[in-house]
């Protein structure tokens, strides 16, 4: 029961906090109507209608003994009319209606009092549109005269406590939604900025005047947060500045034993050469990945322009097709040096193993995803996640010329996830890869 009442539930905290403050009074409303005309509004209809078939009764028994003269039968009916406020019409010539209606709890009242004094088939109760207009309940008693029309005014057989009591459970009700509306709205606003400066810390952008606040338990989150985030930022400007050191301080001995290789003329020379060249390579991608957390600041960016520019500058000295399919303007916040070195990255290597690339922007609801697609040999699927990890490559040899030291997918990937989305590998319709940089909107 509860798993298909699931779906149907709010996913909000404000609803969900507002359902359950709201829930319990209606029902608890719904119970205190249901016992007030149940209990009260019976009782009261059925005292209102014992008192109107009393008089009815009463003013029958005058029109079955009056023995006067017949044009003193309506003085009669006049006077009954002003201290019963009943209005009495004797037609001997009218016959009774057999229409009957007694629907409602107020009609089955008089109906019932009605069978009560009367014989049957003596008395019926009309209730035509006409008499609810009138806010009124007809009435035919049959007398020894003739056929006594008795209309009964509304306030005679119902109290006005009835529509007070609904106005005030009505308006208790608005005024309580309300009061709870504005109290948990104003509950829920420090909680929604303590989701807004997490989700913007995800992208790595910062969430400048956020502080806690809030009830107790929302500011102990908070304040959790906000030491999470400083020791998360401690954390990776320590990595960078071990990284970004060790890199620096590996550079100098190397520069000395390319000096010192190139005075010697030892056999085996070049391959020793090498070995420093492929040292070299590899401290600049320690320094690349490192500068790839560094501290800079996100600015609003025309990613189209960006990506333009990168592509005019892989142009250049190579004769390979790059297609280009990009909107005119695409505004983003983001970290732009980071982001043109993770673009970079990934157009290298599609230049790299491919002879046809392609870059489009895809957009979405709520994402946006920029493909870098190749013809080249591509990647497994079951290998995918593992180029992904740093320093793994998929060409084990030392080839200068079949990439880099591992990290340039791991540099993309953590620039991408540092912005709060996702790199993914898959393949391409150019038939190679295809890279995709995945970003929130």
């Amino acid at each position: 029961m509860i798993s298909r009442l699931r779906p149907l539930l709010p996913r909000s905290l404000f609803a969900r906090s507002l359902l359950i403050l709201l829930v319990p009074i209606i029902l608890a409303q719904l119970v205190a109507t249901f016992i007030f005309f149940d209990r009260h509004w019976d009782n009261l209809v059925n005292k209102l209608a014992y008192g109107v078939t009393g008089d009815i009764a009463l003013a029958v028994d005058f029109i079955n003994r009056f023995d006067g003269q017949p044009n003193r039968m309506q003085e009669l009916l006049d006077k009954i009319e002003r201290h019963t406020d009943l209005r009495l019409t004797l037609d001997p010539q009218t016959g009774m209606s057999k229409e009957i209606d007694n629907r409602g709890m107020v009609n089955a009242a008089l109906f019932r009092h009605l069978a009560l004094r009367f014989p049957e088939n003596s008395f019926t109760i009309i209730d035509r549109d006409a008499e609810k207009a009138a806010k009124i309940r007809r009435v035919q008693v049959h007398t020894e005269l003739g056929w006594l029309q008795v209309d009964i005014p509304q306030r005679r057989l119902e109290s006005a406590t009835a529509s007070i009591f609904l106005y005030w459970m009505s308006g208790s009700a608005l005024v309580f939604f309300a009061i709870a509306t504005l109290f948990l709205r104003n509950q829920i606003k420090p909680i929604r900025r303590l989701s807004d400066a997490a989700e913007r810390f995800g992208k790595g952008q910062d969430a400048p005047g956020f502080k806690p606040e809030g009830a107790t338990e929302v500011r102990r989150a908070a304040r959790a947060f906000l030491l999470m985030r400083e020791r998360l930022k401690r954390q990776m400007r320590q990595r960078t500045e071990m990284l970004a050191g060790v890199s620096h301080d590996l550079r100098t001995p190397l520069t000395r034993m390319k000096l010192q290789l190139a005075m010697m003329r030892a056999k085996g020379i070049e391959e020793l050469q090498e070995d420093v060249h492929e040292m070299e390579r590899m401290v600049e991608g320690y320094l690349a990945f490192a500068r790839g957390e560094g501290d800079e600041a996100s600015e609003f960016v025309d990613l189209s322009e960006l990506i333009d520019g990168l592509v005019t500058n892989a142009r250049r000295g190579d004769e390979r097709e790059i297609k280009v399919s990009l909107p005119e303007q695409l505004r983003l916040e983001l970290r732009p040096q980071a982001m043109r070195r993770c673009l970079g990255n990934l157009i290298g290597n599609a230049l790299r193993y491919g002879s046809a690339v392609a870059v489009t922007v895809e957009e979405t609801e709520n994402n946006l995803f920029i493909h870098v697609d190749d013809d080249g040999p591509g990647i497994p699927a079951d290998k995918r996640a593992d180029v992904l990890r740093p320093f793994v490559r998929l060409e084990e040899s030392r080839n200068p010329d079949t990439g880099g030291v591992g990290l340039g997918l791991t540099i993309a990937r953590d620039i991408a996830r540092s912005h709060g989305g996702d790199l993914l590998l898959t393949d391409s319709p150019l038939g190679g890869l295809r890279a995709s940089v995945r970003l929130p909107r």
